[in-house]
């Protein structure tokens, strides 16, 4: 049997997201996209209920379009609002409208989000070392620089806390702790 962060243990999709997804270092823009808006939407709630809904969000979200997303109007929101397969929240949902703008506003200046967005930890995944998921944190000065500077580019629900979770998503940060057998395999 394969040692595993305990947070996976609870159910077999979270196993499978943290066997596969978790902590792969990420540079496809859609992709990083999908999870900022993912992780905004997790605000408040656990990520297994984001996991759960994933499929269905691709889906009313247009495959993560962030040119569709950016476009939806008063219609639209009042249906994502009546969708019980995605978070319901007025909050959140205008958030991605705004995020989704912002996010093609900053890759019409910078020419893609990966290296922008990456530049947080210097291009390259930070290699912790955690013995416990008591050791990790839930932000880090990293986290806060990047929520600043989304903040300052018009992005909402991106606190520090939110930051530092799509980091360890998006294999920013390898958070798996050591006894895992996916720190080793992601180690550097």
């Amino acid at each position: 049997m394969c040692e595993r962060c305990e947070w996976c243990l609870g159910s077999d999709l979270y196993r499978e997201y943290h066997d596969k997804e978790w902590g792969v270092p990420l540079w496809d823009d859609r992709m990083l996209f999908e999870f900022l808006i993912l992780e905004g939407a997790q605000a408040g709630l656990s990520w297994i209920t984001i996991l759960n809904k994933r499929a269905h969000y691709r889906k009313v979200y247009d495959g993560f379009d962030p040119e569709k997303i950016a476009a939806y109007d008063e219609a639209k929101v009042a249906e994502l609002l009546a969708d019980p397969g995605i978070v319901r929240n007025r909050l959140k949902v205008a958030a991605s409208i705004t995020n989704a703008q912002a996010y093609l506003k900053l890759v019409e200046r910078e020419g893609a989000f990966a290296p922008w967005i990456w530049q947080f930890v210097g291009g390259q995944t930070k290699q912790n070392a955690w013995r416990s998921l008591s050791e990790v944190p839930a932000s880090t000065p990293e986290s806060d620089a990047m929520s600043k500077a989304l903040k300052k580019e018009g992005f909402r629900f991106v606190g520090s806390t939110i930051c530092y979770a799509f980091m360890q998503a998006t294999g920013m940060v390898n958070d798996h702790v050591t006894g895992c057998f996916r720190h080793g395999e992601l180690g550097c």
